[in-house]
């Protein structure tokens, strides 16, 4: 320590004493003497070379003491308690500025992310919590995320598009019950995806309303997906949080910030790299979550849609974390019916992790049924005139026609859709056939032909006039005509979700409708419609 010396301390004397010159000059040489022997103390013990000066202890001790920070920073990022590190984040990026950022060594716990600059236009590494063995890197990246929404993918396809990665929805915890429930045709989406060298990520959908259920959630998932490659990170998403229906309505952000630090931190305590899903207006300025908190420890994955997407590798133009960045929901992916959310990713991994169990696992089927729910049920049918049993629910050309059930023989229905769909089971396997064309009057004549009714279109398919409001499920073809196999029938058009159009009448028998769209009148399978309330 420096010590500020005071002339009324000393008594000098005009004779015989010490003249104050040279006390000065004993004082400040003492000084001296001390500072180089500190510094010689604290210096690591090396011969000095001959350029060695004092702007280079200063310079080592700098580097020392980034070093130090960045210890500390792991240390914070494990810590089970939210911790504020500002400060620890300006060392390690004077680390960076120094060159040395990668003199630490992963497998001590060093944990970096890709995260943007305040002017959305550079990616810099930092210490954001990341687990596993494939090193990770500052490679720009693109990818999907998916669920069952999506139907069966072609993931073939997929691959041969350029996606680099898919984010696959492994879960869910029931709104209404409570209860975790695993997304259909997830397993086949990461088998699909791994199969055809796309890198996997996954996420959970959350209502969770306490830490214990957090903690739960992400113990499920953990356990779910470690029979597979997951190579990008596992995510928290509970989007709805704010609906009347949700079970998490009640609670503060600092509760709902607090819930997903604990899934997260039970996430990469796992060994799985964990990411924050929210949108924009959620994240910016902590206006919904405790952004700030959470992105000192996790990486964030922003949903933020009708921007500027020219050069998506500057990264949106926020002024907060953004490692991933969901720019639209309506992409248009070859092997993926209907569209998709689309991401880019500010980091990639160099290789393919290692999956924690490496047992041998099921080999999983996609769920047909993903796109429509079927109620229970137990009944002998025969078809009225004949109906051709397919391998999925879908008169589109994703579906076979396996076997034709005539009148007189019979299958047992085991489910109905709302959709105008019924799974059947006919010598042993499991068929969808159109529930109008089936009967429970086992004894019923077979009927010759359809009734024929000309309607003003010049069809001879029997509308029932209607006035309502509709859009696709997902997505729906319009077609010139109602029907999928006449020759002349052709897609005209085809309804995305979101998209509106006027329904006119409706054929509940043989399940078309006919809409207006566009100033045409055109066609589509109603079970692939839905109406805007």
């Amino acid at each position: 320590m420096k010590k500020d010396f005071d002339s009324d301390d000393f008594d000098f004397e005009e004779k015989g004493g010490i003249g104050p010159i040279a006390i000065g000059g004993a004082v400040i040489l003492l000084v001296l003497v001390i500072g180089i022997i500190v510094l010689l103390i604290k210096k690591p013990a090396k011969p000095l070379e001959e350029n060695d000066n004092l702007f280079e202890e200063v310079e080592s001790g700098i580097e020392i003491s980034t070093e130090l920070a960045s210890d500390e920073g792991t240390a914070l990022l494990t810590s089970d308690e939210p911790t504020d590190n500002s400060s620890q984040s300006d060392s390690i990026h004077n680390t960076e500025e120094a060159g040395s950022a990668s003199s630490v060594d992963d497998s001590d716990g060093d944990l970096q992310a890709s995260v943007k600059s305040e002017t959305g236009a550079e990616v810099d590494i930092t210490q954001i919590a990341s687990a596993g063995s494939a090193s990770e890197n500052s490679n720009i990246t693109n990818g999907i995320d998916v669920s069952r929404f999506q139907g069966t993918i072609d993931w073939g396809q997929v691959a041969g598009s350029g996606i680099d990665f898919a984010m696959v929805r492994v879960g869910y915890r029931d709104s209404k019950t409570g209860e975790i429930k695993a997304d259909t045709n997830a397993k086949f989406n990461m088998q699909e995806a791994e199969k055809n060298g796309i890198k996997v990520g996954a996420y959970f959908f959350s209502t969770a309303v306490s830490n214990a259920e957090a903690i739960e959630e992400a113990n499920w998932v953990t356990n779910y997906i470690a029979k597979y490659s997951i190579t990008y990170p596992v995510g928290y998403n509970c989007e709805g949080f704010e609906n009347a229906a949700s079970r998490q309505v009640n609670l503060t952000q600092d509760e709902r910030s607090a819930i997903a630090l604990t899934f997260l931190d039970t996430i990469y305590n796992a060994g799985y790299t964990p990411i924050f899903y929210a949108s924009r207006s959620e994240l910016a300025g902590d206006a919904k979550w405790n952004t700030s908190q959470i992105q000192q420890k996790y990486k964030i994955w922003m949903a933020w849609y009708d921007q500027d997407t020219q050069n998506l590798a500057k990264g949106p133009s926020y002024d907060g974390q953004c490692a991933m960045w969901q720019y639209t929901s309506m992409g248009t992916v070859p092997g993926i019916n209907g569209k998709v959310d689309i991401d880019v990713a500010y980091f990639g991994y160099n290789g393919t992790e290692t999956a924690k169990d490496t047992s041998e696992r099921e080999i999983a089927s996609a769920d047909v049924e993903a796109l429509m729910n079927f109620d229970a049920i137990d009944e002998t049918v025969t078809a009225k005139n004949s109906t051709n049993l397919r391998n999925k629910p879908s008169q589109g050309s994703d579906s076979t026609v396996m076997v034709t059930l005539e009148n007189g023989q019979t299958a047992q229905r085991t489910g109905v859709s709302a959709s105008g769909w019924s799974r059947v089971i006919y010598e042993g396997n499991t068929y969808y056939a159109v529930s109008s064309f089936l009967t429970t009057d086992l004894s019923a004549p077979k009927q010759e032909s359809a009734p024929v009714v000309q309607d003003t279109s010049g069809f001879k398919t029997k509308f029932t006039d209607c006035s309502e409001t509709v859009t696709a499920k997902d997505v729906v073809n319009l077609r010139n005509k109602p029907s999928v196999t006449d020759e002349d029938s052709q897609v005209i058009a085809s309804l995305s979700s979101g998209e509106t159009a006027l329904r006119t009448g409706i054929n509940n028998e043989y399940g078309w409708s006919r809409v207006e769209y566009n100033g045409q009148t055109l066609y589509c399978v109603s079970s692939y419609l839905r109406v805007v309330e």
